[in-house]
């Protein structure tokens, strides 16, 4: 299984932005322009790119889908986007534009018949974003905790076809702490499937402990505020990805 480095851009009012562990009220601003961050990481040699629409998963509807487009369909990288896709016709939106996987979470708690019946129809161009809080799953721009634990709602998307899930430990995201490396290997452990770990990796150390996890499932990590804090370079990532 190969080991993907995905950079991370996390777009709030048009601009790119890291917050503190999902805060919105700990915000720092890295860029005035998602597009072009995007074109940087791909220009650095990233084949896929990680676009969360901030506001999109705070307000329940897609804002910042404008720069999402136009990166898929001009800078011959694979996009997945998260954050604000609540409809069968939001996912339609981004995949008939060029966007090569869509993320679901908080519509896989508050509905998750309707998340199977995606999984179902769309296959691999749909992941499960799982993002955990003291292990239970949080949705709406990790602003409400739910009663469910992210290995529960794994299994159950895993029975239902899912083939990729993207596990977030909120304590861990914008921490540049380490990311939670054994809970990201349970979670590839009991669904069987496809993990990418997301937050806290704050080294190429970080890369390289979650890279040894391929066997058990884990197939990639997002790496944003490391990136924009000059920890190491995309270049230095992607080859440890490819060693």
């Amino acid at each position: 299984m190969k080991f993907t480095i995905y950079p991370a851009i996390d777009m709030r009012g048009g601009k790119c932005v890291r917050l503190l562990q999902g805060d919105y009220e700990k915000e720092t601003v890295y860029g005035d322009s998602p597009f072009k961050m995007a074109k940087k990481f791909a220009g650095e040699g990233a084949e896929w790119i990680h676009m969360v629409d901030l506001d999109g998963a705070k307000d329940g509807k897609r804002v910042n889908d404008e720069f999402v487009i136009k990166a898929a369909q001009e800078l011959g990288v694979k996009v997945q986007i998260g954050g604000g896709i609540r409809t069968e016709y939001d996912i339609n939106h981004y995949l008939e534009n060029g966007v090569a996987r869509v993320i679901i979470g908080s519509i896989a708690v508050s509905n998750p018949e309707f998340a199977e019946e995606m999984v179902k129809k769309y296959g691999s161009r749909i992941a499960i974003g799982l993002d955990a809080k003291n292990g239970l799953v949080a949705t709406h721009g990790w602003l409400t905790t739910s009663e469910v634990t992210a290995v529960e709602l794994g299994k159950r998307f895993a029975e239902a076809g899912a083939e990729t899930f993207i596990f977030t430990d909120i304590a861990t995201d914008g921490t540049l702490a380490g990311p939670n490396v054994e809970a990201t290997r349970q979670l590839a452990i009991e669904t069987g499937k496809s993990v990418i770990a997301s937050g806290g990796v704050s080294s190429l150390d970080d890369l390289k402990a979650l890279k040894e996890l391929r066997s058990d499932g884990v197939s990639g990590a997002i790496v944003g505020k490391a990136f924009y804090e000059g920890r190491f370079s995309v270049k230095s990532a992607l080859e440890v990805g490819n060693e």
